[in-house]
């Protein structure tokens, strides 16, 4: 299973391995690669060299499963100048089960003078830090992580670097963008775990970025967690090995049945 991608595909059509399912449900596909592969359609279509996919939307409203194959459909809702705007539907099993937004940006050169930006995280490198021998860590090779400082539901600062371990789709190699986009949906759970379990489910993900990674490992910092009513919002703040790259922020709903208590994950 350590090579088995998230994805196979027949033209147009995605199929879901058994590696691609979630936390909540055994039968149904992971956040993350709902949200990777939407990016994925919408980068496959419509990116290009000059522009930055500086915002990704991606709204979940129903659960796929596993056992249905998966069409992406995109429209190209502008192409300007300056400006590509991209909308994209998950379809499974013939019904919408997510859809999303991405706005390219033009790549230009930044304006004259100063302007201020927090200063750049001060963690350690993912090479200067041993590999965890707990395999729940990575959800049992789902990916692989390099914890920096506190994890999933400890009370205080939350910060851990990421990376792929296999393909979203069998034979196509990761993208920056890809790579960004299947980590994202990683926020709700670091950002809206507690002491008493993951209790939260995210029902949307957005990423802004003011440019693509270029090292494999995507690291998070919890930046932002409220809640009322049983509606939650997570921020992470996203990184790679040469500093900031953009942000990752979640909405979720109380789920009635937490997972077990993360801080062992």
């Amino acid at each position: 299973m350590t090579d088995m991608p998230f994805f196979t595909r027949t033209g147009d059509t995605f199929h879901p391995t058994e590696v691609a399912n979630g936390p909540w449900d055994p039968k149904s596909l992971h956040g993350r690669v709902i949200v990777g592969l939407l990016g994925f359609g919408i980068e496959e279509r419509h990116s290009g060299p000059d522009f930055v996919p500086a915002r990704l939307t991606v709204d979940m409203f129903r659960l796929p499963t596993i056992d249905k194959p998966i069409e992406i459909t995109t429209r190209l809702v502008r192409d300007g100048l300056r400006i590509r705007l991209v909308e994209a539907e998950f379809v499974s099993g013939g019904v919408s089960m997510a859809r999303a937004s991405c706005q390219f940006l033009r790549r230009t050169q930044n304006p004259d003078g100063n302007i201020w930006s927090p200063p750049n995280w001060d963690a350690p490198k993912p090479s200067d830090i041993p590999k965890p021998t707990d395999p729940r860590l990575g959800m049992h090779g789902k990916w692989t992580t390099r914890p920096i400082v506190g994890h999933m539901g400890s009370l205080g600062p939350r910060r851990l670097w990421m990376s792929e371990v296999r393909e979203l789709v069998a034979g196509v190699p990761m993208t920056p963008f890809t790579r960004v986009a299947v980590a994202a949906d990683f926020a709700s759970p670091f950002a809206n775990a507690g002491d008493h379990g993951l209790a939260f489910i995210n029902s949307d993900v957005t990423v802004y970025l003011h440019r693509l990674p270029v090292t494999e490992w995507i690291g998070f910092e919890v930046v932002n967690h409220h809640s009322a009513d049983g509606v939650a919002i997570g921020e992470c703040w996203l990184y790679d090995e040469q500093g900031a790259i953009g942000t990752s922020t979640v909405a979720a709903l109380a789920q009635r049945k937490p997972m077990a208590n993360p801080s062992k994950r």
